[in-house]
């Protein structure tokens, strides 16, 4: 008798439309998240004025400072939870 040959399993054809949207997706919700990040900052710091020392007091340039550098580190480390799982290759 002869012996049949084994089946190879079948491929999706669309695994890499797949990953690339969600590569894309990954690149847009770093984007937003550091632009959306960044405005709060910016209202903050220059239009209320608390990362300007000629119309801020000193406690009010630590408050933001201080929120800023705990905010930046947090930010950095989601967009490295984000990143840290590798694609498959195609």
């Amino acid at each position: 008798m002869a012996e049949e040959p084994e089946e190879k399993p079948v491929e999706d054809p669309n695994k890499l439309d797949r990953e690339l949207f969600w590569f894309l997706i990954k690149i847009m919700r770093t984007i937003f998240i550091g632009l959306f990040w960044m405005m709060i900052n910016v209202f903050l710091g220059l239009y209320l004025g608390f990362a300007v020392p000629e119309e801020s007091t000193p406690g009010r340039m630590i408050f933001f400072y201080t929120w800023f550098g705990v905010t930046l580190v947090a930010y950095i480390y989601m967009i490295w939870r984000f990143w840290r799982k590798k694609m498959d290759a195609p």
